[in-house]
């Protein structure tokens, strides 16, 4: 039982990282389309919210998982956790729109082991904040 569960949950990430995979190659074909100008709503805003809110929860009980079953370090999972975190306090500060400056995803110096910036599923993710 406990096989097919980890089965299911391996091909879901798998489906998962390969869609964003994805979306990161066409983010970058897209990059200079994006207008960052517009106005949301209130109704806007609070539904991309949502959507934003649930997404970063979602990964967030992936991370436990991988902690869980000893793929992550309890800090490691924290630290991943807090960026999340970090990023959708950003998007919070930008109403919610897409802010396409790449120069903010460049490596810094002491970011050279971040899980995110080593594995572009879960960074493709980021990359709308």
């Amino acid at each position: 039982m406990t096989k097919k569960i980890n089965l299911l949950i391996g091909s879901a990430l798998v489906v998962l990282l390969t869609t964003v995979g994805l979306l990161t190659t066409q983010v970058g074909a897209e990059e200079s389309e994006v207008n960052e100008d517009v106005e949301l709503t209130e109704e806007q805003r609070a539904e991309i919210e949502a959507l934003h809110h649930n997404a970063f929860e979602q990964h967030k009980v992936i991370i436990e998982k991988y902690v869980e079953y000893g793929v992550f370090t309890e800090d490691k999972g924290d630290k991943m956790k807090s960026y999340l975190d970090e990023r959708f306090e950003k998007l919070k500060e930008n109403d919610f729109i897409p802010k396409m400056d790449h120069k903010q995803h460049k490596k810094k110096k002491d970011d050279n082991d971040s899980y995110f910036h080593n594995h572009q599923g879960f960074h493709a993710l980021v990359v709308f904040c």
